[in-house]
């Protein structure tokens, strides 16, 4: 009798065991997965499909969760609000071809519904999570008949496609679970809206019921608008499709070990990436959205800004102001923002746009898409319908393409620190005008920084310190004031010992070069004690003899003249020459000619001649250098030897001064205007005859004005020939010419 009992125990532990390991790899007609513990298994191992029960609830449901993960997982729910009593539940094929879960009660709970019969159907779990349906005697293997991504859970699987399909009008959306332990979906869902009839942006977007609570903002080619920091990486590629048949988000993992997944979380309301890392035996957040205060969906009202470094983060965009101030006042904006100067329907002609750059595009709600329009095409179709509020392209990639308008209020836009997209906002003429006055005033305060770089930077001689701050004692000590006086003590200025330079410019390291001009390099340095300083150092094939260099020392030192940078020291050794005259004179001559080839007016290299208009000269050079994107110094046009500003005035002649101009300078036409002027009035700055330049102040109020400018005569340098001739003239050499490409206001000093 033991005998007995001991043989029924060993064969029901088998059976046991057998039931508890029973795996398929497909369903076939007559075959089915029993809630007994048995389950339909993907080839490679990795997912798992069978019924399980969540949390402490007592409901069994058929899920689909990965196999290999010691913590049930789950990634999609059949029966999500049809749950099924007891262990009673049957998955299986029915006559028609669909697979059916049945309850107890052998009634259907939930079936696939194809449209389409198989004559040998067949169920699948494929590698990536997707359960599938098929004939098996298709020979497209991905030719499904059902497949579970197309109605996902709370989780987006890579390969998994979130969007429409256009042709069936089928919406792929994901819906977080209720509760840990409920399946059923929650009212936190996550998918692309866009309306089809009015050729809206589509954009994904976050719901808390029906109310939106999260913007990615649209697809730009590279990324979200509202994503910047949706950028290539290690773990995964991402694209989206958008066409005539479908527009959806998708991705795929890079690496196959990987494991990672999107859920949407109803309890913490936020959208996640997981990835599971093995040697923690967890799930770990990647990134996560809503990502702070500026994410939560039309926090600053309409036509508000939500700027997360402010204080407070919500700002109307500029021209705006808030429609309740009170409120406002009290970080109430709901109420958002209002014109400043309100648009009129029958003025539009006289509309324009202004650029905001940084930005996350507004919502696309009331928006019009078009990928084959460029940007000036879509300025002119917004700028055409009163109710066009902003344009933009719908495509950032290379050079931008494609238009996308919004109409009404902007809602949920906000600014990023780094990254985001152009948005080009319209404005009544008055504003428009009003920010070409700004423009104007930033421009005039510009062109003078510039000016004073060009006369301090061009004149830029000896060894010197430009005094940004006091000197500290310890520098002061470092002033050699009675070394050699017998020799030198005429100076009448403070001396630097050598080794005190050396230390300062690093050994005169290449890395502190500056320029270099027809005497020598200059160096940036700095004493010991935080004095920064510039220091030229004399070449020694320039001919000065230590005359030369004690009384032009002597000289400038006296002088300090208005236009020098302040001469606070000199070493006996490593000094320059500078062409200098009185603050009432208007013109001097010098028998010896210095400066940096390319810069110096032509009366001066040829003749030594110099006035207040050779400045004029130089800065209309710098000027043409800057809006051509061109250095004048080795400039040569391929069909006749032009110089630059013989190019330049050629161009301006003929009316083709765009051809000149960079290309990054007429990117938006809004400032076009205001390159062709800075055009012309350099080109009336490098006139042949001195008198024929305006003087500084001038081409200060010229470029600022509105009136007609006098057109320039013949520039001096017009050939090539006649640089080379300026070059045999002049003590620079040709090698001389700046190596700095940084900065256009940190010049070669002559």
């Amino acid at each position: 009798m033991a005998i007995i009992f001991f043989t029924f125990v060993t064969v029901f532990s088998q059976f046991f065991l057998r039931i508890e390991s029973f795996e398929v790899t497909s369903i076939r007609p007559s075959e089915s997965i029993r809630d007994d513990n048995s389950t339909l298994v993907s080839i490679d191992g990795s997912f798992a499909l069978g019924f399980f029960t969540p949390g402490s609830s007592n409901n069994r449901y058929v899920g689909i969760w990965y196999k290999t993960i010691p913590i049930r997982t789950v990634i999609w729910v059949a029966n999500r609000c049809n749950p099924i009593n007891g262990s009673s539940g049957v998955l299986t094929l029915d006559s028609a071809g669909n697979l059916v879960l049945l309850d107890q009660n052998k009634s259907a709970v939930w079936s696939t519904n194809s449209s389409k019969k198989a004559s040998k159907p067949i169920v699948e779990l494929l590698d990536y999570g997707n359960l599938v349906l098929r004939d098996e005697e298709d020979g497209n293997s991905e030719n499904y008949l059902w497949q579970s991504f197309d109605y996902p859970t709370d989780n987006n699987m890579p390969e998994m496609k979130i969007g429409w399909d256009l042709r069936t009008g089928l919406q792929r959306r994901l819906s977080a679970w209720r509760s840990w332990d409920d399946p059923c979906p929650g009212d936190f869902t996550y998918g692309i809206e866009l309306d089809v009839q009015q050729h809206s942006f589509p954009e994904p977007i976050i719901r808390k019921g029906n109310a939106k609570f999260y913007r990615t903002g649209p697809w730009i080619g590279l990324r979200f608008s509202g994503s910047p920091d949706l950028r290539p990486n290690p773990l995964f590629d991402y694209g989206f499709v958008y066409n005539d048949e479908e527009v959806y988000y998708t991705y795929h993992l890079k690496n196959k070990s990987v494991i990672s997944r999107i859920v949407m979380n109803q309890t913490t309301l936020t959208r996640q990436r997981l990835t599971w890392m093995e040697a923690e035996q967890t799930w770990k957040p990647y990134n996560s959205v809503p990502r702070d205060y500026c994410d939560s969906y039309g926090l600053c009202g309409v036509n508000g800004n939500c700027i997360i470094t402010e204080n407070p983060v919500c700002q109307c965009l500029d021209r705006f102001n808030p429609k309740f101030q009170d409120k406002w006042s009290l970080t109430d904006w709901s109420g958002g923002c209002i014109r400043r100067s309100p648009l009129r329907c029958e003025e539009k002609a006289s509309d324009g746009f202004i650029k905001f750059s940084g930005m996350k595009l507004p919502d696309a709600a009331h928006s019009w898409v078009n990928m084959s329009m460029n940007l000036k095409e879509c300025r002119a179709k917004c700028l055409s319908n009163c109710t066009c509020m902003a344009y933009s392209n719908s495509d950032i990639r290379g050079e931008g393409s494609g238009c996308a308008m919004w109409f009404g209020d902007l809602v949920d836009v906000r600014q990023f620190t780094a990254g985001g997209q152009d948005l080009f906002i319209r404005m009544p003429a008055s504003e428009l005008a009003k920010a070409k006055v700004n423009r104007k005033v930033k421009r005039a305060a510009i062109v003078i920084a510039v000016v004073i770089g060009v006369v301090c930077g061009m004149i830029l001689v000896g060894c010197y310190i430009c005094r940004r701050r006091r000197l500290t004692e310890e520098t002061e000590r470092n002033l050699i004031t009675s070394t050699n006086e017998g020799q030198e003590g005429d100076l009448e200025l403070p001396l630097f010992d050598l080794p005190t330079i050396i230390d300062a410019t690093d050994g005169f390291s290449f890395n502190n070069k500056l320029g270099e001009g027809g005497f020598g390099p200059v160096y940036r340095g700095m004493l010991k004690g935080g004095q920064e300083i510039a220091v030229k150092r004399l070449s020694m094939s320039s001919g000065q003899g230590v005359n030369e260099f004690k009384n032009e020392v002597k000289l400038i030192a006296k002088l300090q003249h208005r236009n020098l940078v302040k001469l606070f020291g000199c070493c006996v050794q490593d000094f320059g020459m500078a062409r200098i005259f009185g603050g009432d004179q208007i013109e001097g001559n010098t028998s010896r000619v210095v400066g940096t080839y390319g810069y110096m007016a032509p009366e001066y290299a040829f003749d030594g001649l110099f006035s207040i208009k050779s400045d004029v000269f130089s800065f209309g050079i710098l000027m043409l250098e800057i809006i051509s994107g061109k250095k004048s110094r080795g400039f040569h046009h391929d069909n006749n030897g032009l110089t630059l500003i013989g190019h330049a005035w050629t161009l301006q002649r003929d009316g083709k001064a765009l051809e000149l101009i960079s290309a990054h300078l007429v990117e938006s036409d809004d400032y076009l205007d205001e390159v062709l002027r800075c055009f012309h009035v350099a080109l009336l700055c490098v006139q042949q005859r001195p008198a024929d330049r305006p003087n500084i102040s001038s081409a200060i109020l010229m470029l600022g004005g509105e009136s007609a400018l006098p057109q320039p005569k013949p520039p001096g340098y017009f050939m090539e020939t006649d640089q080379k001739l300026e070059g045999e003239n002049s003590s620079c050499k040709p090698q001389s010419s700046s190596t700095n490409d940084i900065s256009m206001t940190v010049l070669e000093p002559r």
